[in-house]
């Protein structure tokens, strides 16, 4: 979407304090033998404590209220009793959310307990590219630089960024045009206007530039066995910094 007004910024900063709470809350209860259902019982709490509906319950049927996704799979995990985390692991937690006809994406990666050199570099190339990202999205900007800057981010610290995973518009629905790629595409002329709202959300791996559907249906995994990270924010385009929501 693009915003037409002050009532649809205000709308979307309480979608994305929705979701950026329950984020927040769940990644502070990461840690060796919580399991990835007791993490989406918190954030499903802090939604309905907000009046905040899933998104992706509402918009997709997912079996759970949040995406959690553990070392090599890479997004969509479905929250389990059955997963549990282990000292090492790297978690993803995605909340996205509709509150009052307004839709927040957000999500963030997180060590469990204490994690390889590897891995520590991982989340913090991650957590760079989307600052990289997010200083390129201005309006009259071509999206293009956006991927443009998270593979940067991604050689120069030695990591691979997945091509078939993306940002998106969001606002009135999850999933809206445009499509924001992780990656450069010199013949992409898209480009940003003022107003629109968008997601940003590098996914960096230690190997794997795709990832595959799971036997599940849902879970998105590297096809190499090769971990993951991601970041994510919610953001309105505007002719200088943007403003995030999430």
């Amino acid at each position: 979407m693009s915003i037409t007004g002050e009532q649809d910024i205000e709308g979307l900063k309480r979608a994305g304090i929705a979701v950026a709470a329950a984020r927040d809350a769940m990644g502070a209860h990461v840690a060796p033998g919580v399991t990835t259902a007791d993490l989406d019982a918190i954030g499903k709490e802090i939604l309905g404590r907000h009046g905040a509906r899933s998104a992706p319950q509402l918009a997709y049927g997912f079996p759970g209220t949040t995406c959690i996704s553990v070392n090599d799979k890479l997004a969509h995990g479905i929250p389990s009793p059955h997963v549990l985390l282990r000292a090492g692991d790297l978690v993803n937690i995605d909340v996205s959310a509709e509150l009052n006809g307004y839709w927040a994406d957000t999500g963030a990666s997180f060590p469990v307990g204490v994690v390889s050199a590897q891995s520590s570099a991982l989340l913090s190339a991650t957590r760079q590219a989307l600052e990289d990202a997010m200083a390129q999205a201005r309006a009259g900007t071509p999206v293009r630089t956006i991927g443009r800057a998270v593979e940067r981010r991604a050689k120069r610290c030695g990591f691979r960024v997945l091509r078939n995973l993306c940002g998106h518009g969001v606002g009135r629905f999850i999933h809206e045009d445009p499509s924001i790629p992780n990656t450069f595409n010199r013949h992409d002329r898209t480009l940003l206007s003022e107003g629109l709202v968008i997601t940003i959300e590098p996914f960096l791996t230690t190997g794997a530039t795709v990832a595959v559907e799971d036997s599940d249906g849902w879970t998105l995994r590297s096809p190499d066995g090769s971990w993951g990270a991601q970041f994510e924010h919610t953001l309105i385009i505007t002719r200088g910094q943007p403003i995030v929501v999430t």
